[in-house]
């Protein structure tokens, strides 16, 4: 959905200042959650959607104050025989587009460059798709509502649909492997190019093959405005438990907890369900705020970790407190929960104050830097989240202490094998 810094993890923007260089930092694991939003949910940069991106202005020193200095240590040799060949030998068939530009093929050479380092959230836009990732960022979202990514081994995902999106009402789940968009094959496709495959006006179809446990589906999907949910809440008298489900990190999310949170103790709850499956991420404020609550002033919550390249940012919680005392807390979790999600997930099971059901999590636990390059844009990895304890999200993402799995089946005869499992686990202590 995070994922859209990106975090994949906060949709908004917060200036930063950098040495000869200035950010502003968009939701860490966010293209996801922009780029996702306005899909209906994208990959990688979350906004919020977990994992981050920083999106960096112009400098008022020198251009754009990016090195352009070539690295005389490589030799560009067979790039430029390659380039002459193509250039004096090619020609047009049927089955090939229009030769590109020069410009085309420098934009070209630069996604080829950034393939190399082998991260699906590290790429280039090219001017076009700069300009449709800004416009997810300023909240345009028509779209299908489901977060999409790449799986660890490169197939196009679905990270999670919003609850009653058109996706989640066709039945696009968590986990499908996405086979082709429109008959059009997803072997070797990045998240910007399915992106804009999938992108529409309200009211048109794509149509989607899908592979899941029981074999391949085709589901069309009618695009509409996306409308992000955020919270419900429900009380539960007969067992005490009080259920929060999150379904994105938003700017007000953190209110909106503590609102609940009032409401669970005007109610007398001492057992609480944090429901965040198939939520992608959003503002890693968000993520921060909410474990505040429940973890004790100066508790680290997640590290933002460069590998010595930038000094470690160690997100600390500010103890606001607000739940009562011995509560017990499970976090339901699945496939789609990604980003903010697994930060906060990571946290309160390394302290030891919740207890997870359901899943692993996606693993978005990257944070990606948006570079302005020319009219184009270069998103990069620049540091990956690690949970207090050091674990890094994106080895695996954050694992449950209880499995469980909720089955398509499940879902068709609108059985939750999950939740069940957590109230259990809640009245029993097992």
């Amino acid at each position: 959905m995070d994922e859209v810094p990106f975090t994949e993890d906060e949709s908004a923007f917060d200036a930063a200042p950098a040495p000869q260089k200035k950010y502003t930092r968009t939701v860490r694991n966010v293209l996801i959650i922009l780029l996702v939003l306005a899909l209906g949910f994208a990959a990688g940069l979350t906004v919020g959607s977990t994992g981050g991106t920083r999106v960096f202005s112009n400098i008022p020193l020198i251009g754009d104050g990016l090195s352009a200095t070539p690295d005389e240590s490589i030799d560009f040799t067979d790039f430029w025989k390659v380039y002459n060949v193509l250039n004096a030998r090619f020609v047009e068939t049927h089955a090939t587009s229009t030769p590109p530009t020069k410009q085309e093929i420098v934009w070209g050479a630069i996604q080829g460059l950034t393939t190399a380092y082998g991260d699906p959230y590290t790429t280039f836009f090219p001017p076009e798709e700069s300009k449709i990732f800004e416009d997810d960022i300023a909240g345009n979202f028509d779209g299908i509502g489901a977060e999409i990514g790449l799986s660890k081994e490169g197939v196009l995902t679905i990270i999670a649909p919003l609850k009653e999106s058109p996706a989640e009402r066709a039945g696009l789940r968590p986990g499908d492997l996405i086979i082709e968009i429109n008959g059009n094959s997803t072997e070797n496709i990045s998240v910007e190019e399915a992106v804009q495959q999938i992108r529409g006006k309200k009211g048109t179809t794509v149509t989607f093959t899908i592979y899941r446990d029981e074999g391949t589906l085709e589901i069309p999907v009618v695009r509409d405005v996306i409308n992000v949910p955020t919270i419900d809440t429900e009380y539960d008298a007969k067992t005490g438990i009080y259920t929060i489900a999150l379904y994105t990190f938003t700017a007000n999310s953190a209110d909106l907890f503590e609102g609940a949170l009032a409401d669970m103790r005007k109610n007398g709850a001492k057992k609480l369900i944090i429901d965040l499956r198939g939520n992608p991420g959003g503002y890693l404020d968000a993520a921060v705020a909410i474990g505040s609550h429940f973890l004790p002033s100066g508790t680290p919550i997640v590290t933002e970790d460069y590998k010595g390249k930038e000094e470690n940012i160690v997100h600390k919680s500010s103890g606001s407190g607000g739940v009562p005392a011995g509560i017990q807390v499970v976090i339901l979790q699945d496939q789609g929960s990604a980003s903010a999600s697994e930060i906060l997930a990571g946290a309160l099971q390394d302290a030891k104050v919740a207890t997870i059901v359901g899943t692993h999590s996606f693993g978005k636990g990257s944070v990606q830097e948006l570079v302005k390059i020319g009219k184009g844009s270069l998103k990069v990895t620049i540091a990956r989240w690690l949970t207090p304890s050091g674990r890094s999200i994106s080895n695996g993402g954050v694992l449950p202490d209880i499995k469980v799995e909720r089955t398509f089946e499940d879902f068709k005869a609108d059985k939750d094998p999950q939740m069940d499992r957590a109230i259990l686990f809640l009245n029993t202590g097992s």
